[in-house]
């Protein structure tokens, strides 16, 4: 797709009415004077200290033995590659705080320590664990980020492309920043944008791929280079999903879009290196056989179940001994379904031609042991606490990554396919993660009546996912996953699946825990992934909007049994043996 930069196009007067009458207030940059200027300028909460062990570190060691001298050459091109990566996040997520950063680098006074490492956690001033708030100045994040101009609105953006339909795709592009021109708005491409980054990410690629010894990996390598540069990843994303089982791969392009609560659809960039693990990866050929029939056992009618064999989709359990950009600041995943629905068809209306599933093993093994598992025995009931494994939580997230490619690939919206991100709007990201979620428990019951799991681990994989869901609802409704999963505790809660005891005293005030009404659940469920399928598949943002906010509030007792866990962190984050910095 080609953008035009400059358009000279007229804003409707509704629209600037409306952005006047919503301005948002921009981000205070911060005062810059002398050469390592003081925090003591800054007001910052009294328990940083505390958020900061919210997150546990955790190291993600690097075994060299088994790679050789090349390969070791080739990674350390590729930690570099991903290094500008993280400098274009780190501008995409929250410009000013590079300000900030540069205050502050060479200090070493602890305050100042504090803070440096607390923008890093976030990947800005926007604390994950406070609702977005600055933990600097406590004014919310801009919902556009650094993605469109500070006073944009969503109704603003909306309004001029209704009334300037050409300059729509550019505006809505997953790879264009939005920016004002006067009295105009144009989306300017990301080649443009972060060239010097992007070049110098892109030399760093080719170099990587002379010392490869895997020629269709090499291959991977120089297209992603030049995708970089000309913001087009069809090429690169279909050698990628070619890839035989690879020793070493990577993540590398602009593909997640949790950072955009204005209009929902641009992509922020990642990246992550990665060891294949064959032993484990071997296993997750039980899932991929069963795949299709579930696809077709969904409750959605047949005009939004596409003929989609979903075997084909690779999958892979790795190790990831360094990542960067929006898969390492914030919120730490521990799979991915990647490339994420690129642009509709019209005639089909399929959107893309598949995805590759991967699971890290390394992230996946901190998270249970650090975090699921003590959980567990703090908020589930004491007859259930106990019966959450490491496998049945692994089973849990294969099944949420493989439901992310069933279901509806777009939206019916006024009799024309349209992209399900664009139709729901910034309510997408906990949308999908919930369907997937939801599918991916539908399935896992369907393949127990099938069979293909043993029935006796029901009640671990339903604890299991009892267990994450209390994991991710300590982040609060600002993080996509956690609204996903309080809006599923919420339902759950209301048809019974989900039952409180009566538990422990916590500091004089009753805790509640809870356990898994086994019999409810999957009717359950069954029942909120129809739901959850038809508001995808019918791309309806005001039903979708409704659910969420009917659902997705914390209820009283599940915030009284949070603050017995404040002992456990809130999530890990990974120490690599590469350091990362911030440019």
């Amino acid at each position: 797709m080609r953008f035009t930069l400059l358009l000279l196009l007229a804003l409707a007067t509704s629209a600037s009415a409306s952005a006047q009458s919503r301005r948002i207030v921009p981000p205070k940059k911060f005062p810059i004077g002398g050469s390592a200027p003081s925090s003591a300028q800054l007001k910052i909460p009294s328990d940083l200290a505390a958020r900061i062990a919210q997150w546990k570190p955790v190291d993600m060691p690097f075994s060299r033995s088994v790679l050789s001298a090349r390969d070791l050459e080739m990674i350390d091109k590729l930690v570099d590659a991903s290094r500008h990566l993280d400098s274009i996040y780190w501008r995409q997520s929250d410009p000013y705080a590079l300000t900030l950063q540069a205050q502050l680098k060479g200090v070493h006074t602890a305050r100042d320590q504090q803070i440096l490492r607390y923008l890093f956690i976030n990947g800005g001033q926007y604390d994950l664990l406070d609702n977005n708030r600055s933990f600097i100045t406590a004014e919310p994040a801009p919902p556009g980020r650094g993605f469109y101009p500070v006073d944009a609105t969503r109704e603003s953006v909306e309004s001029y492309a209704s009334a300037h339909p050409e300059s729509r795709a550019e505006l809505y592009s997953p790879y264009t920043l939005v920016r004002a021109m006067g009295s105009d708005i144009v989306g300017l491409p990301y080649r443009s944008a972060f060239r010097a980054q992007l070049i110098e990410a892109a030399k760093d690629l080719r170099e990587a791929a002379i010392l490869s010894d895997d020629p269709d990996f090499a291959a991977y390598l120089q297209a992603t280079a030049e995708a970089l540069l000309n913001d087009d990843y069809s090429k690169s994303d279909q050698l990628w999903l070619s890839l035989k089982s690879p020793k070493i791969d990577l993540i590398f392009a602009p593909y997640l879009v949790y950072l955009d609560q204005l209009l929902g659809v641009k992509n922020t960039y990642s990246a992550a290196i990665l060891i294949r693990d064959d032993e484990e990866s071997r296993k997750l050929d039980l899932f991929r056989q069963s795949i299709p029939q579930i696809q077709q056992s969904l409750p959605l009618d047949p005009e939004d179940k596409p003929a989609k064999d979903a075997q084909t989709s690779p999958m892979e359990v790795v190790d990831s001994p360094f990542r960067a950009g929006d898969l390492l600041h914030g919120y730490q995943a521990v799979a991915a379904s990647l490339p994420p629905v690129g642009p509709v068809n019209a005639t089909s209306g399929v959107s893309n031609t598949g995805t590759k599933k991967i699971f890290f093993k390394n992230f996946m093994d901190a998270r249970v042991n650090h975090i699921i598992l003590p959980i567990a025995r703090k908020l589930m009931d004491p007859s259930q606490s106990a019966a959450p494994t490491a496998n049945g939580y692994l089973t849990v997230v294969i099944l949420h990554e493989i439901s992310h490619d069933l279901g509806p690939t777009s939206a019916r919206v006024q009799g024309r396919r349209v992209s399900i991100r664009e139709a729901i709007g910034p309510a997408y990201s906990a949308l999908e993660e919930a369907k997937a979620d939801v599918t991916g428990m539908y399935g896992l019951h369907w393949l127990i009546e099938h069979n293909v799991l043993p029935r006796e681990r029901e009640p671990d994989f339903d604890a299991s996912y009892l267990a994450g869901i209390l994991r991710s609802v300590r982040f609060g409704p600002a993080e996509a996953h956690a609204r996903a999963q309080l809006m599923e505790f919420n339902y759950l809660l209301e048809k019974g699946a989900i039952t409180p005891h009566a538990g422990t005293l916590s500091r004089g005030t009753a805790r509640v825990v809870f356990a898994v009404d086994y019999e409810k659940l999957p009717t359950a469920i069954a029942s909120l992934n129809k739901e959850l399928l038809e508001i995808e598949a019918t791309g309806d943002r005001p039903r979708a909007e409704q659910w969420f906010a009917r659902y997705s509030t914390m209820p009283p007792s599940l915030k009284a049994s949070l603050e017995s866990t404040k002992s456990i962190p809130i999530d890990i984050f990974p120490k690599f043996s590469w350091d990362i910095p911030i440019r």
